[in-house]
């Protein structure tokens, strides 16, 4: 039983394909991660920090990187009032491999303490 499969398994055809494929290239290229359903959505974490994950919107599936504001990356919008970034997509061919490797290796290089932001009453700390 995969409860991430089960997740993307429960979208529309097209939510699903996004889903299932990015599923394919965060699990490959992020292999060390555990991974699980946190917060209703999939996510992937290193020594229990969330790195990345994504969710079904109204309108379209977003990719979310925890520390994602500080890739530099601009593809990828800030999102919330902490550190993350998104990339949202409406159909899998939009998905950019090279793009989706290069931000995972940013999410396994940069790391803000989400896992402690409650101790730290909502103050982040950069780890990597």
């Amino acid at each position: 039983m995969n409860p991430i499969q089960d997740y993307n398994d429960l979208q529309t055809s097209e939510n699903k394909a996004i889903c299932d494929r990015l599923y394919a290239v965060i699990s490959k290229n992020l292999s060390e991660a555990e991974n699980k359903i946190w917060h209703a959505h999939p996510v992937w974490f290193l020594d229990g920090n969330p790195i990345v994950g994504y969710s079904k919107l109204k309108d379209s599936v977003r990719l979310l990187f925890w520390s994602g504001q500080s890739f530099e990356e601009e593809k990828l919008q800030n999102e919330g009032s902490f550190k993350a970034a998104e990339k949202r997509y409406t159909n899998a061919d939009q998905i950019n491999e090279e793009d989706l490797k290069r931000w995972l290796e940013k999410g396994r290089e940069i790391q803000w303490d989400y896992k402690n932001i409650v101790k730290r009453k909502g103050v982040l700390i950069r780890l990597k």
